[in-house]
């Protein structure tokens, strides 16, 4: 189960999977409160996640082929040293009550870009940091890491709005880049990529012709092209309908911005359990089955979830989408990167990350849908067309029941 902890290397790099995540979820729920709170309104809601598309959608490529051809330490350092001051302005803004809805969009903006450069450089790091045999349980664990500030991150940035306000919280997100900086630098892995330590000659091939061989590749290789298929299907019409969460915490169940964040920490528990799984037995595990079946769970909780009136019931169904949420996410990613080859790693897992893509343009028509016919109705339609979605893959490619 910890095998993969007992790497210096590695061990540094879950501490950062696990603090970059916990900020990561905290910018969520208070970035999201805090609009909701300045605009009442379930479409600028939307849009203040979906203003993160384009960084995401024009620079993953990028971000993913520079991983596999220079400096990953320097790219994750950079990124996140990077993500301190839209923290800190947001923490005087707030402090000073001078916030407005459009500095919300700008330093999300800045927070995307720094986002999709820091990802593919620490997961190709991982891949770096255990050898082939703990690659499974080294992602699993990961997984665990992302799952635990999933539980802790949004129950944090809850308690810190209703006592000291959100920009308390965007203070000890700052102060978290700060430390995942320091334990970066402990980093002895090279600070160049495999392709470039193994003497191939791929550094001094043109940018442009890396970025097409990284896209050529996912494109023909069948078992990475089905799990990313299986993972888009869940980012568009699944994942998404988290941006809801405020209205139906203050509209829908009547509690404050804790019980909103008490809803994302159930979804982390049950993910949680569901990583632990993964990292303990994540071999012997019928993959592309268990993707497929979870994204189908995943709609059918999301209906029910949309039906609930009741708080501790909703916290309930929460914890269930959140054990289905690693079929969605950690599990294709251990497919995607355990098929990966290492010197490909960057590129795959930068277009992994395009998936969020899908998360935030299916939070912007939720936000919009919600804005017409309100946020239950909505989420029924989401969930319902979630499940149908997978069940139309495991139909129509044969290939994604037979992923181990």
């Amino acid at each position: 189960m910890f095998d993969s902890l007992r790497l210096h290397d590695f061990r540094l790099l879950w501490l950062g999977q696990l603090f970059t995540a916990m900020a990561y979820w905290m910018d969520q729920v208070t970035r999201g409160w805090l609009m909701y709170d300045l605009t009442g309104s379930a479409l600028q809601l939307g849009l203040v996640t979906v203003v993160q598309v384009v960084p995401l959608l024009v620079l993953s490529p990028i971000a993913g082929t520079a991983a596999d051809r220079y400096g990953r330490k320097t790219q994750l350092i950079a990124s996140q040293l990077l993500n301190i001051p839209p923290n800190l302005l947001l923490v005087v803004l707030i402090f000073t009550q001078r916030v407005e809805p459009w500095h919300l969009y700008v330093t999300g903006v800045v927070a995307a870009i720094v986002q999709v450069f820091q990802t593919p450089a620490r997961n190709a790091l991982v891949s770096e940091s255990v050898d082939r045999t703990r690659l499974t349980n080294a992602i699993g664990l990961n997984s665990v890491a992302f799952n635990m500030s999933r539980s802790t991150g949004p129950a944090l940035a809850g308690a810190l709005i209703v006592v000291i306000g959100a920009g308390g919280s965007y203070l000890v997100q700052a102060i978290t880049y700060v430390v995942l900086t320091i334990w970066t630098l402990q980093l002895r892995l090279p600070n160049l990529p495999p392709a470039t330590t193994s003497g191939r000659d791929e550094p001094r091939r043109s940018f442009v012709s890396s970025t097409v061989e990284g896209w050529r590749y996912m494109l023909t290789h069948e078992t990475i092209r089905s799990a990313m298929l299986v993972s888009m299907t869940a980012s568009l019409f699944g994942m998404s309908f988290t941006i809801l969460l405020p209205v139906f915490a203050r509209d829908v169940l009547h509690v404050d911005a804790a019980g909103q964040g008490l809803l994302l920490t159930g979804q982390g528990i049950g993910a949680l359990l569901s990583a632990v799984l993964i990292a303990r037995l994540g071999d012997t595990l019928p993959k592309g089955k268990l993707m497929i079946a979870g994204v189908t769970a995943y709609g059918l909780l999301e209906l029910a979830f949309s039906t609930s009136q009741w708080f501790l019931v909703s916290v309930a169904i929460m914890s269930l989408i959140g054990i289905c949420h690693v079929s969605a996410n950690a599990l294709v990613q251990t497919v995607v990167q355990g098929h990966s080859a290492p010197s490909m790693r960057g590129r795959v897992m930068g277009a992994f990350q395009q998936n969020q893509v899908f998360t935030m343009v299916g939070g912007l028509l939720a936000g919009a849908a919600a804005s017409v016919v309100g946020a239950p109705l909505t989420v029924a339609a989401m969930g319902i067309t979630c499940a149908a979605g997978a069940l139309t893959i495991f139909v129509a490619i044969p290939h994604v029941r037979s992923i181990r």
